[in-house]
């Protein structure tokens, strides 16, 4: 049963979330973390996982990779807090004239920008601790991440295109679950990175649709109000360019044919998304931009299959 007293909580935060049981003083930064919103951690854990099956199927497949793993879910969980925290400090002014923001817990008052603050260099420090487990090569790639971190929150102040930072930043793991495991970069995992851009600049633009009416009229920018009717087109441009970006890191690496094949289901999943989308339906945006989820697991099949074809 849901607590009457408990802060309202945004429209597209998960129905009866165990956030709404924790005690009242916890549950304002617990929803400034979006912790009754775990799209977001599994979309930037995600590309981790996908470097470090990269590493597998190049040759790096080694027990400490499981380790590495959990590492980098905990990492992911933290810093996706701490992403969210910093966000909304930056953006609390635009939150509060935003329908599906304003009762975040900053505009609405809910915890002061001091806490707030407080907060975020917490996990920061979580994340700093992860990061700090690994190798000198991927703690170095891991501090170059930040400054596209900080200026991700200004891109929708001065582009249409504030899409492709996130894509940029949201993306970082993939470089650094490879780095993490092969001590190194290649050009595969690189090829990786840029797919998962792409991938965020379809996700995120089916997202941004839900804001749309309110970012035209406070001057926020997106891809959803750039490309407006012609989304669809430009959806198949992205996921179309995230696979291609599989099937290259796929031939850089010499994989088989099943790695190739594997791709079919999530190709699948994205034609799917975009022959049902509605973007002028809040809910159906929200249910397809959430089943990326499934989408990023899905591209993971590919080199997980090729790294158990050449392991028999």
């Amino acid at each position: 049963m849901s607590n009457p007293s408990a802060p309202p909580s945004t429209p597209d935060a998960v129905a009866g979330s165990w956030v709404s049981a924790m005690p009242a003083a916890a549950q304002p930064y617990l929803r400034l973390a979006r912790a009754d919103r775990p799209i977001g951690t599994w979309l930037l854990f995600i590309p981790c996982l996908w470097g470090l099956a990269f590493a597998a199927a190049n040759g790096f497949a080694r027990p400490e990779l499981i380790w590495f793993a959990a590492l980098m879910g905990i990492g992911a969980l933290a810093m996706r807090g701490a992403g969210c925290a910093y966000n909304d400090i930056v953006d609390r002014d635009i939150d509060a004239k935003v329908e599906r923001t304003a009762l975040r817990p900053l505009p609405s008052g809910q915890i002061t920008a001091r806490q707030a603050w407080g907060f975020l260099i917490a996990l920061c420090l979580i994340g700093l601790g992860v990061l700090l487990q690994f190798n000198r090569f991927a703690i170095l790639l891991g501090f170059g991440s930040l400054a596209l971190v900080a200026a991700y929150p200004f891109m929708k102040r001065i582009t249409y295109w504030p899409q492709a930072w996130l894509g940029l930043t949201f993306n970082w793991g993939a470089l650094l679950g490879y780095a993490a495991a092969a001590e190194t970069l290649s050009l595969a995992a690189i090829a990786v990175y840029g797919a998962g851009v792409f991938w965020t600049l379809g996700y995120d633009t089916i997202y941004a649709h839900q804001d749309k009416g309110d970012d035209a009229l406070i001057g926020v920018k997106s891809t959803a109000l750039k490309f407006g009717a012609a989304t669809k087109g430009w959806l198949v441009a992205f996921y179309g360019a995230a696979l291609a970006g599989f099937g290259v890191a796929g031939f850089l690496m010499n994989a088989g044919v099943i790695y190739f094949l594997a791709l079919a289901p999530a190709a699948a999943h994205f034609a799917w998304q975009i022959r049902t989308l509605d973007i002028d339906d809040f809910h159906n945006c929200l249910k397809r931009f959430k089943s990326n989820r499934d989408a990023g697991l899905l591209l993971m099949l590919a080199p997980i299959c090729d790294l158990v074809q050449h392991s028999l």
